[in-house]
């Protein structure tokens, strides 16, 4: 039986109640929420390993409370709405969800959704335990004021500790590996969240404003109409 513990939170009883049922009948644990306040009391007595959460909520609303988790953690986040348009759906994954499903929807389906996030999050942690194991391995990484260290997945910046999430460390640690090259945004897509990403190549363009909002004047350079580089040297220098 799995150990994953799952909010879902919709003020809708309804559509808790089918949802955990279906998640309860594949042997994870939930809780059903109907405000974000109440998901917040949550998150800081028994943290969830993932949240379901519906964008239009009474008082705080789903981007919200996405946006304020996204900016301490790295947990899954499966967004539901009633709405379909593009741009909420755009909205929804550059604030830091990783899916988002339309009401209404196919409990069998978001199961299979939560299965896949929770394989591709193991993923993440296999591969940030890959630098550790490899002898010889450069466990240090240092670009000017940035210092990273790999093996204990901390990030120095100008001499000051700076906490990273799994995703921020993990884009962070491929540009400094190869400083002053272009990475495109599929590419950083793959690399970052892995072959079966199914989301906005926008979602780069949110890891980056977060990287640059807590490293700030970290020369994480914009190459337009393609991706990221993160610069070292001056363009001369170059030459």
């Amino acid at each position: 039986m799995s150990q994953y513990f799952i909010a879902v939170v919709d003020d809708d009883s309804n559509i808790r109640d089918i949802v955990e049922a279906y998640l309860r009948k594949e042997g994870y644990r939930t809780v059903g929420l109907g405000s974000a306040e109440a998901a917040w009391d949550l998150w800081n007595t028994d943290t969830p390993d993932m949240w379901i959460l519906d964008i239009m909520l009474p008082g705080m609303n789903g981007y919200d409370f996405c946006r304020q988790i996204r900016n301490i953690a790295e947990v899954p986040i499966i967004m539901i709405s009633a709405k379909d348009e593009e741009v909420d759906k755009i909205l929804g994954l550059e604030l830091g969800s990783d899916d988002y499903l339309t009401k209404p929807f196919s409990p069998r389906e978001l199961v299979a959704r939560v299965k896949r996030l929770f394989h591709r999050y193991a993923g993440f942690k296999d591969i940030a335990a890959k630098p550790t194991m490899e002898i010889g391995k450069k466990q240090q990484l240092e670009i000017g004021d940035l210092r990273l260290s790999l093996d204990e997945r901390r990030v120095f910046w100008c001499g000051s500790e700076t906490e990273m999430t799994v995703k921020e460390f993990t884009l962070l640690q491929t540009m400094a590996e190869q400083p002053n090259r272009a990475f495109s945004r599929d590419e950083l897509l793959t690399l970052v969240w892995g072959n079966d990403y199914f989301g906005s190549d926008r979602a780069i363009d949110d890891l980056v404003k977060r990287l640059r909002r807590k490293l700030s004047d970290l020369p994480i350079e914009t190459v337009w109409g393609y991706g990221y580089r993160l610069r070292t040297m001056k363009e001369e220098e170059l030459q």
